[in-house]
């Protein structure tokens, strides 16, 4: 066997703790399935329990969308247990164990710049404004792994169009809250705080972007960007900015976040390519959370047929 010292190992290809600990699970489950039969219990019910980290949430009246994929679904408790969010913590365990009593409501997000109706708008105003979808979209991070979520919202546009953005608006710009009293990872200097991200106009006009309140069928958990956070899946996930407290349109192109904190390592625009390496390891595969293999990352996350027209005769080396 052969076994590498921690100096020759890459980021990218540390098994995350999650999937260690869910290979232990599936053994585990495997010794009690035989027992689980013999005492009438559900095997489903020990391995995965039915109590969830989303119950008593539940969004009405959502409807499927026919922009969602076919694979299958991650796990909601792999996706609320395994998470990136740096205003809680840079442990990928951490934000469900510090957002559990972030508090959502009331919450205001301010819509600012270059747009006729410049106003403050309750988060339930605006998740209001259309019917809720569940679109089932794939998600990949920069790091090195993947997962398939049944996200619930609508198309950004709808708030867009809403708003009247005038003919200067060429960028929107989303801001999280600032509140390091609540978001312990903010009292250290990890990243510029508050977190900034951007999309051109016809990126966030684009039908796939979706402005997300829910998740399985319930509201988002505080972990994963409650109560409302933009998801755009051909981009690394960083590009999806949680918990916005204000939508600014502008005529500049926004310095995000990680742009600032590494300009070498993330662009402006961070489109999933796997052609383009990050400076520290491949983005050529990827692994599924909750699976041990890789699997070859596609152009655009996969949805290049839809989105592959917004770059025409662009360079996507240049422009990452």
């Amino acid at each position: 066997m052969l076994i590498k010292k921690t100096e020759d190992l890459r980021s990218s290809e540390i098994t995350p703790r999650n999937l260690y600990l869910n290979r232990r699970r599936f053994l585990s489950g495997a010794a009690v399935a035989g027992a689980a039969v013999a005492t009438g219990f559900g095997l489903r019910e020990i391995v995965s329990p039915s109590t969830s980290a989303l119950a008593g949430n539940k969004i009405d009246g959502i409807t499927k969308s026919p922009l969602s994929t076919t694979e299958a679904i991650t796990p909601s408790r792999d996706v609320t247990t395994y998470n990136n969010y740096y205003e809680f913590s840079t442990d990928k365990d951490g934000p469900a164990k510090l957002a559990q009593n972030f508090r959502t409501r009331p919450w205001k997000v301010k819509i600012e710049g270059q747009v006729e109706k410049k106003q403050e708008l309750d988060v339930d105003t605006i998740i209001k404004m259309a019917p809720p979808e569940e679109r089932i979209y794939r998600h990949r991070c920069v790091e090195g792994w993947s997962i398939v979520v049944p996200w619930v919202g609508f198309s950004l546009s709808e708030l867009i169009k809403r708003v009247n953005p005038t003919s200067k608006a060429k960028f929107v710009e989303f801001t999280t809250l600032l509140d390091p009293g609540q978001m312990p990872g903010q009292q250290r200097q990890v990243l510029d705080w508050p977190y900034v991200e951007g999309l051109r106009m016809d990126e966030a006009m684009h039908p796939l972007t979706l402005l997300c309140f829910g998740m399985y069928g319930e509201a988002l958990p505080n972990q994963d960007g409650a109560p409302i956070r933009i998801i755009v899946p051909w981009k690394y996930g960083f590009k999806s900015a949680k918990a916005i407290v204000r939508i600014r349109f502008t005529d500049k192109q926004p310095l995000n976040t990680w742009n600032i904190s590494a300009p070498t390592e993330y662009g402006f625009y961070s489109n999933v390519n796997p052609n383009v390496d990050h400076p520290r390891w491949s983005q050529a595969k990827e692994r599924r959370l909750g699976e041990f293999f890789k699997r070859p990352t596609l152009m655009f996350n996969g949805y290049g047929d839809q989105v592959a027209s917004l770059y025409s005769g662009m360079d996507l080396k240049k422009n990452f």
